[in-house]
This record gives structure tokens, sequence and C-alpha cells, in this order.
């Protein structure tokens, strides 16, 4: 079965990013085409980069490192929760993608944005990294605003068009993460 990690990406206080992967959990569970699960950036408490060596040698001297990449490792595709912090995603997120480099290399990727154009820039910036791992981002994207999908600015309440374009990325992240099971497959050596 197909594994796909939804990944919080914020451990700000007060942050959305729980709420918004909650509601696509909650969405995603009712799928019979793969196994979702969350994963809280919060729950791996990791610091600043702290690897001598850079991530793509694999070669990981830290345990919060190495309990990091398995996690990573065990998913076959992932959906980004994303908020938009200073046009760009948080640097949470972007730390946490640093310190692994072949466990995220031949899977795909989905993204769920908010922000006050509903993450769109933050999405820009992602894209360039995740290509850069080699991970197959999808076209379609959710971009929760917080004018229109959040009541008060706080309390989720998206449109029902929101639950037809989170449908349609996941659509998407499913179809490739399992096309990219056989490239990494075939890409283990014999």
């Amino acid at each position: 079965m197909t594994k796909i990690g939804i990944i919080i990406g914020s451990t700000r206080p007060g942050r959305r990013a729980e709420t918004v992967a909650r509601w696509v959990h909650g969405i995603a569970s009712k799928r019979t085409d793969a196994e979702f699960e969350l994963v809280d950036l919060k729950d791996f408490d990791l610091p600043h980069l702290d690897e001598e060596v850079p991530a793509s040698q694999g070669v990981y001297a830290n345990a919060h490192t190495r309990e990091w990449a398995r996690v990573v490792d065990s998913y076959d595709g992932y959906v980004f929760i994303t908020p938009e912090y200073n046009h760009s995603t948080s640097g949470a997120l972007k730390n946490a993608i640093d310190f692994v480099y072949n466990e995220w290399t031949n899977k795909a990727a989905g993204f769920v944005s908010y922000g006050s154009v509903g993450g769109a820039r933050a999405v820009e910036h992602l894209r360039l990294v995740v290509g850069e791992l080699q991970i197959a981002d999808v076209r379609a994207q959710v971009a929760l605003s917080l004018f229109t999908d959040f009541e008060n600015f706080t309390v989720l309440t998206p449109s029902p068009f929101q639950e037809s374009q989170l449908t349609t990325m996941l659509d998407q992240v499913v179809a490739w993460s399992a096309a990219l099971r056989t490239v990494r497959q075939a890409a283990v050596p014999a």
C-alpha cells in the first residue's frame, strides 16, 4: 500500500498548520488507494542543521538525524502543509527538508499552503527546493486564504472548491508516488 506522509510544516506557537493538516488527513483517510499519516515537525525537535557532512552523502552523525531519516524514508510521497512567512515557507520546514537527501529522492509531493495570498509564494520556493532533492511535485495544489478560508483569520472554514482541489492534488500525489516506486526499486543495486 502506498504511504503518504502529511508533514505539518510549522512549529510556531499558534500555528494553523496542524488544523489544516487534520483537515487534509480527515479527507485523505477516507481514500482506499493509500495510507496517510500525520508527521508533525514539533515531535522531532530538530536543531538548526547540525550535520557536518552534506546530506547527499547519507552519513548522519546525530541520532535526531537518523530518526528523521527513518521517518522520511518510510513514505512513498508527501503532502507538505506550509504557512507563508515573509514570502516563503517556514524556517522549520526548510531546515527539516535540508537534514536528509536520499530519503526524499524519487518520491512525489503535493502542497497545501495558507496565508494572505494563499501561501502561493511559499509553495513557489518549496517547488525549487524539492526539485533539487529529485522529488516530483504535482501540479495541483491547495492555497488557503486567511481572508476567505478562515473565519476571523483563525478557524478553518474551507470552501467546497478547496476540497475539490485537495482531492485532485491527492489523486496526483498517490499516482506519482506509486509510479515512482518502480524508479526507486530500479535504483537499488541487485
